[in-house]
């Protein structure tokens, strides 16, 4: 017979009401949650697609801009979460001139858009702009995630627009089966989704991967009772939860040919990929080239980054072993003491060469 202790249940039933009382006034004083409150102002618009410039009280000690490509899946503001944990803010303040791609919220005027639309099209011109701004005749690109294999695609088109490529979480190689997400792509009848929704609802991608890991989200929604009578760590929740939720549609035929021509048919390291007129060959990217692999990323697998550096045509492509997950690059503490300096001084180091 299992014998119950009654004190200690009411007793953490009494604790439970307390806090959850409290985490009520504490939500009730809270009237609005910021993400990416770092400075910036809009310089580059084309159809939803935009460029913002991150504001700098002082000249940028490293000359050549950046620009940002982030994937077309969530928002860029995971980079800006909040002041203590940004890392384009920590970039700012390591002397970056920092341009970031906002890709906007295709609607059904844009399910026809293509990897063309968004590489030759938006990222080029993009590219272009931001050289004439700066003065600069070439960019460093940094991508990341999805925006990363959009990056190198770019650079092997365009290898002399792009001075160095930094690449952070970013799949090359869709062969592999080390995440749940790789495997069940491979098996997804891609037309048929398209074919029905148009454009893929974001909701629907996010309702994919919370499933790749179902028991840690439950778990960190009854964790949240914990924060409750906590403002400062509640927001910070809130706010993550304010970027998961905030997913863009995806333009139809674009996630079509992503999905079957890279997760699918891993046309990328192939050699045949094609976009518009252009084969892609990876060995046409022979400037420096920072690859950075999160360890415990379960979205982009180690075994989907690693292979990068095997398959430039760069002397100088360094990889980098982040510990952590895929979120964690950009907002865990070690990011930000960590990772943000290494990009700083790996891109001093090539500034001036």
């Amino acid at each position: 017979m299992i014998k119950v202790n009654h004190s200690n249940a009411v007793r953490e039933y009494a604790e439970m009401a307390t806090k959850l009382a409290k985490g009520y006034e504490t939500l009730q004083n809270i009237e609005q949650i910021d993400v990416a409150t770092t400075p910036k102002e809009l310089v580059w618009k084309q159809d939803k697609v935009q460029i913002y410039r991150y504001s700098r009280n002082e000249p940028a000690t490293i000359k050549t801009p950046v620009l940002v490509t982030y994937a077309l899946v969530n928002r860029q503001d995971m980079m800006d979460i909040q002041p203590d944990r940004s890392y384009i803010k920590n970039l700012l303040d390591l002397g970056l001139d920092i341009y970031m791609i906002d890709w906007g919220y295709p609607t059904a005027a844009d399910k026809y858009l293509t990897l063309d639309d968004y590489v030759n099209g938006y990222m080029n011109e993009a590219v272009d702009f931001v050289c004439e701004q700066s003065g600069q005749p070439k960019v460093n690109l940094m991508g990341i995630c999805q925006g990363g294999t959009l990056s190198l695609i770019y650079s092997a088109i365009y290898p002399e627009k792009v001075k160095n490529l930094i690449t952070l979480v970013t799949p090359v190689d869709f062969s592999t089966n080390d995440g749940l997400l790789f495997r069940w792509a491979k098996d997804m009848d891609i037309d048929k989704i398209v074919d029905t929704y148009g454009n893929v609802p974001g909701d629907f991608l996010n309702s994919g991967f919370a499933q790749l890991k179902p028991m840690s989200r439950n778990a960190k929604f009854i964790s949240a009772i914990n924060l409750m009578d906590n403002e400062e760590k509640i927001l910070n929740f809130l706010r993550m939860e304010k970027w998961i939720s905030d997913s863009p549609d995806q333009a139809g035929e674009c996630y079509r040919q992503f999905l079957k021509d890279l997760y699918q048919q891993n046309k990328l390291i192939k050699g045949t990929l094609q976009i518009g007129g252009y084969t892609v060959n990876l060995k046409n990217i022979t400037m420096p080239v920072l690859n950075i692999y999160a360890e415990e990323d379960n979205l982009v697998p180690p075994a989907a980054s690693i292979p990068l550096n095997d398959l430039i045509g760069s002397k100088d492509a360094t990889l980098y072993k982040f510990k952590g997950g895929h979120i964690g690059v950009f907002v865990g503490s070690r990011s930000q003491k960590e990772l943000a300096p290494a990009v700083a001084t790996w891109l001093k180091e090539r500034d001036k060469k």
